[in-house]
């Protein structure tokens, strides 16, 4: 039954990766926790580790089926995509030194501040000042983020959309545009967070006879086989006719979805 939930749970990390650019990582996290409950607190580590390969995945097919003129925005960004790299190697490494409990409730209060960030300060729901005091082009992002930018979302196992995208906005995209250029940012975070952790040692302390969990490094390959299968079919639909949302319904639906993560990762504590 778990692994049909999984697969379930997997079409929604299909339709947050076109939807949303998180490439799994916010929905993936809650769930592996709670599938692989049994795993007690390491369970948290296995969830970020977890989340990471699946990323890697669904941000790639997703960023192949990505029209070119939209990448072409993030013309110029090879420093950004490697401080992003590194960032997220650093993150990684953190993730296995780090008290497990410490990731888990540092990334519900990351999604907290996130949430009370979109709906208090300008630039996501509403235009903010910078945007409209210039011209209609979007700025760059800042190559300087891509080092914390990185870590951070390695170390939660997140992809690092939650923070690319309101800055995408802020920057003066449309939701539309920051939630496709999502995905080749979570990309450059995911790969190397995945080959950390899949060259890494297990989980410290053995998994209970009862527990079915098949790790890899740290990776529980049977809860990431399930989630992508159903995952990659509904980014090919939905990348192929892709749904009109209005720009406003759009961001709140963003912050609608964070606050539904936020929820499921309190309730799995």
């Amino acid at each position: 039954m778990d692994v049909v939930a999984l697969i379930g749970i997997g079409l929604l990390t299909g339709a947050t990766t076109v939807l949303f650019g998180f490439g799994g990582g916010f929905v993936a996290v809650p769930v592996v926790v709670w599938a692989d409950a049994t795993l007690g607190a390491d369970a948290m580590r296995v969830a970020t580790a977890t989340s990471a390969l699946v990323m890697v995945v669904n941000a790639g097919f997703a960023t192949a089926a990505t029209p070119r003129r939209v990448l072409l925005a993030l013309r110029g960004s090879g420093t950004l995509l490697l401080l992003l790299a590194a960032g997220a190697s650093a993150g990684a490494l953190a993730t296995r030194l780090a008290p497990a409990d410490l990731a888990r409730w540092a990334f519900v209060a990351y999604i907290a501040l996130t949430i009370a960030d979109l709906l208090l300060r300008p630039g996501f729901l509403r235009p903010g000042p910078l945007v409209e005091a210039t011209s209609d082009a979007p700025r760059p992002l800042p190559a300087v983020l891509g080092a914390p930018v990185g870590a951070v979302a390695a170390f939660l196992g997140v992809g690092g959309s939650v923070m690319t995208v309101p800055a995408m906005r802020r920057a003066g995209h449309t939701m539309h545009v920051a939630t496709a250029l999502a995905n080749p940012l979570t990309l450059a975070i995911a790969l190397p967070a995945a080959a950390v952790s899949l060259g890494g040692a297990a989980v410290p302390a053995p998994a209970p006879a009862d527990a079915h969990v098949h790790l890899v490094g740290l990776i529980d390959l049977r809860a990431a086989s399930a989630l992508l299968l159903g995952a990659l079919p509904v980014i090919a639909v939905l990348r192929r006719r892709p749904p009109r949302i209005p720009d406003r319904t759009y961001a709140w639906a963003y912050i609608g979805l964070l606050t539904m993560v936020a929820v499921a990762m309190l309730l799995s504590a």
